[in-house]
């Protein structure tokens, strides 16, 4: 049986969906529960907010990314051993990717995952500047489309008993249950930036401090009993396992690039790493050097553009990353990864690995993408497809001639390349997610266990070289 589950929407986003999501992770999980935290779509900022008031990895659901078949199987997976799921929303109930030709739910959408999983949705409606007429809100969403199960409302951002009461005969005239009202509380609010909330990691104590407030304003004005009676999930598939094939003949260390600048990565791609046969060390590119004996290197998304004057001053891990690249070590990056690995950042130096400057721009880059591999790299051959997600607002001047990691067309429908592959770096905007492309993490540790082989051979031949040579042997 599927961890029964209630997914948070609102009809558009700015509605609070984050606050109330995360209060109530952390109301339930004060309350003794075992709670299994969710994102729909690509984010990556909520999940962290999600992981300190739940007290597990935050997951995304994403059918564009994984697929359909996928979001069961990862649903089993994020949820084992959890008594209860929360699944936060994305944007409007019914937002999706865009797609002129497209009929039914909007792939993506909130709508849709709620569908697949089998579970109700309960709506989260900002009551400023709204009266009676939110019962037709509340009616529309209800009635749109007869596959989403619309259990209840909370009401969010309440000014008065009065306004509430008036908020609560409208719902009930559109005949749906109202299970909370929140008054307004500003003081909530968790700083925000170019691509949306500051991380939590960022944000530190005051993540962890705006949390508890988050968890006892929910806790004090929604009806938990009535939230977790509702909940339900028909999941038939059988859970998720990043465990594909056997693993790689000896271990390799592969450093994860973590820490405030780089937060921007998926639970499952270390998941799968650990399960290709990798030993997993996280690493502060702010303060650390690399782990010992590091055998490749994954350098996820983030904000490296809020840290340049950092990053640029820890020189003893940039100098160990070029030593890496040098010898042709594995090295994956994305997004913020690849703007690390250039000569600058905004003036700043970076690492050097791929000659380039990296600009902060005002220009959003935002959207899926169907991208295609140009060529064989260390994480996937010439030819493979992934849908991607591109989300920055800096750009890259490579100062030579590369290899394209991706091509792909923009939300223009013009046709680009992104990235660089070169030796054993492959570097890109375009981020995807590992569980729908497994074997890119088994060929990349595999690749890790052929570059650590070559490098010992090769001491070794330098060791025999020596030893003839001390002897007087040619």
């Amino acid at each position: 049986m599927s961890t029964p589950a209630v997914v948070i929407a609102a009809p558009s986003s700015g509605s609070g969906k984050t606050t109330v999501a995360t209060g109530l992770m952390g109301a339930f999980r004060r309350a003794g529960r075992t709670i299994a935290p969710f994102k729909v779509g690509p984010d990556f900022i909520d999940p962290g907010y999600h992981a300190l008031a739940s007290g597990r990895p935050g997951r995304n659901l994403d059918p564009v990314l994984v697929g359909e078949d996928l979001i069961g199987p990862l649903y089993r997976h994020g949820s084992d051993d959890a008594d209860l799921a929360v699944v936060e929303g994305v944007m409007g109930l019914f937002d999706g990717r865009i797609d002129p030709n497209a009929t039914g739910l909007a792939r993506g959408s909130t709508a849709q995952v709620a569908g697949l999983l089998g579970a109700p949705v309960i709506l989260l409606v900002d009551a400023r500047g709204q009266s009676h007429s939110i019962g037709a809100v509340v009616h529309g969403f209800s009635t749109f489309d007869s596959s989403v199960h619309l259990a209840g409302v909370i009401l969010n951002r309440v000014g008065s008993p009065r306004h509430e009461a008036v908020l609560r005969q409208g719902c009930e005239q559109a005949g749906v249950p109202v299970f909370g009202a929140i008054p307004r509380a500003d003081e909530l609010a968790v700083p925000s930036r170019h691509l949306g909330l500051v991380t939590a990691t960022e944000h530190g104590r005051h993540a962890v401090a705006a949390v508890e407030a988050m968890t006892t304003l929910v806790a004090k004005h929604v009806d938990l009993a009535a939230v977790a009676a509702v909940a339900r999930s028909h999941v038939a598939a059988e859970p998720w396992t990043p465990t594909i094939a056997e693993p790689v003949a000896g271990r390799v260390t592969v450093a994860l690039a973590a820490g405030r600048a780089f937060t921007f990565g998926y639970p499952e791609h270390a998941e799968l790493l650990a399960a290709a046969g990798a030993d997993v060390v996280a690493f502060d590119p702010l303060t650390d050097p690399l782990p010992h004996d590091t055998d490749a290197l994954v350098i996820p998304g983030g904000f490296p553009e809020q840290f340049t004057a950092e990053l640029s001053d820890n020189e003893v891990v940039r100098r160990q990353i070029r030593e890496l690249a040098s010898r042709g070590v594995p090295i994956h990056a994305e997004c913020a990864g690849l703007t690390y690995l250039v000569d600058d950042l905004d003036g700043h130096p970076m690492c050097g690995v791929v000659p380039g400057s990296a600009r902060f721009t005002e220009r959003l880059t935002l959207g899926y993408r169907d991208a295609v591999a140009l060529g064989d790299s260390s994480v996937h051959a010439a030819g493979a497809r992934v849908v991607g997600h591109e989300f920055h607002r800096t750009a890259v001047t490579f100062a030579g001639e590369y290899e394209p990691a991706w091509g792909f067309r923009d939300g223009t429908g013009a046709s680009v390349t992104d990235g660089a592959v070169t030796g054993g770096v492959h570097a890109a905007y375009l981020h995807a997610h590992a569980a729908a492309h497994p074997l890119a993490a088994t060929r990349f540790v595999g690749a890790a266990a052929t570059s650590k082989l070559a490098g010992w051979c090769a001491r070794e031949e330098r060791g025999l070289d020596c030893a003839r040579e001390e002897r007087g042997i040619d």
